[in-house]
């Protein structure tokens, strides 16, 4: 087998964050409301898991910057390729956005701005109403935690093959946890995408979901091997 280009990498990271965008978002914007935060928990996952199968092999599957930030952080990832992938994430979470866009804008009186458009938010944008404070927290808790996982999954002593499956189903479980609370970003480009279609007080509280999650994976990245060790052969 070759060895993927940088090109070939950047496109399956643009590919698997489009899905995850897509797949995610779009069945909270979607269908919501049949499925409720269960089954917008479960997609997020699923997007995830078949993503890292699909995509992953080539990349490493990020699809996220947070992510990227927390291997570059823990050695795991070269420093060098992180603008790279945070680009081509944004693009795939972009361009995921609008295609959302455009599905649902098939149904009358459909408004980004007035549905949320499956975006992030606190105070009165949060679906439980909870305060910047508390979405701050749950940001960069659950964002270090999905590296943690992230971490386990991927080392060499962990179990081959398994990895999608726990990260997938620690994306569902972290969902489940922090939908209430602040719509579960814990991705940049998952929460910038549909930002930049929703406008107005979705772009404003932006910077929370995208500083907090990267704080969050970069103290991953930092404390993973101190707690639990080197991931040595």
């Amino acid at each position: 087998m070759s060895t993927p280009t940088t090109a070939h990498k950047l496109g399956a990271e643009a590919l698997g964050t489009f899905w995850l965008v897509l797949g995610g978002v779009g069945t909270a914007v979607l269908a919501g409301d049949e499925v409720g935060f269960v089954g917008i928990a479960l997609a997020f996952g699923l997007t995830v898991l078949t993503a890292a199968y699909a995509f992953g092999p080539i990349s490493g599957g990020h699809f996220n910057p947070a992510v990227t930030v927390g291997l570059a952080t823990a050695k795991r990832f070269d420093w060098k390729e992180v603008p790279g992938y945070f680009g081509a994430q944004l693009v795939g979470a972009i361009v995921a956005s609008a295609v959302l866009y455009v599905i649902a804008s098939g149904t009358d009186g459909f408004d980004a701005k007035a549905s949320g458009f499956g975006t992030n938010g606190f105070g009165d944008r949060s679906p439980g109403g909870y305060s910047l404070a508390a979405v701050i927290v749950t940001e960069i808790v659950l964002t270090a935690f999905f590296l943690y996982i992230i971490f386990g999954a991927t080392a060499k002593r962990a179990a081959v093959g398994f990895a999608g499956l726990s990260i997938g189903l620690g994306l569902t479980l972290i969902h489940l946890i922090s939908i209430p609370v602040d719509g579960t970003s814990v991705n940049p480009a998952r929460s910038i995408g549909p930002a930049l279609f929703a406008g107005g007080d979705a772009i404003q509280q932006l910077w929370v979901f995208i500083l907090a999650p990267i704080i969050g994976a970069a103290i991953a990245g930092v404390t993973h091997a101190l707690i639990v060790g080197e991931d040595d052969d």
